[in-house]
């Protein structure tokens, strides 16, 4: 498989992996929902079985990158971009909360640092 292929199917991986982590998060949080309503030692329960499917994703999503030839900093920037990238969408449709204009401002600053992290190579 080429090497474009391993690191956008790395990518998909953890964009997957950020939908468990928002889920994980932040569902609980959403207004009328029924996790928010359970006891904090049942939100957290479910919260950590959630962040468990995240890191069957995460791990082996950086390991197939890293064997593709990204660096560990290539990687946490991808991982940051990727988050951005996720959370405004899930912020905006999942939460309810109103789009905000700062949202795309700070994926665009993350974009940035996708091009510093890069630009030696």
């Amino acid at each position: 498989m080429s090497r474009a292929l391993t690191v956008a199917g790395a990518v998909g991986m953890l964009v997957v992996s950020n939908l468990f982590m928002l889920m994980a998060w932040y569902w609980h949080m959403k207004p009328g929902s029924f996790i928010g309503r359970q006891p904090l030692w049942a939100v957290i329960l479910l919260s950590w079985c959630i962040a468990l499917l995240e890191y069957v994703v995460m791990i082996p999503a950086n390991r197939i990158g890293g064997e593709a030839g990204l660096t560990v900093g290539q990687l946490k920037i991808v991982q940051e971009v990727v988050t951005v990238g996720v959370f405004i969408p899930f912020v905006v449709f999942f939460m309810g909360e109103k789009w905000r204009w700062d949202y795309l401002w700070a994926l665009l600053c993350m974009v940035g640092a996708v091009y510093f992290v890069n630009r030696a190579r």
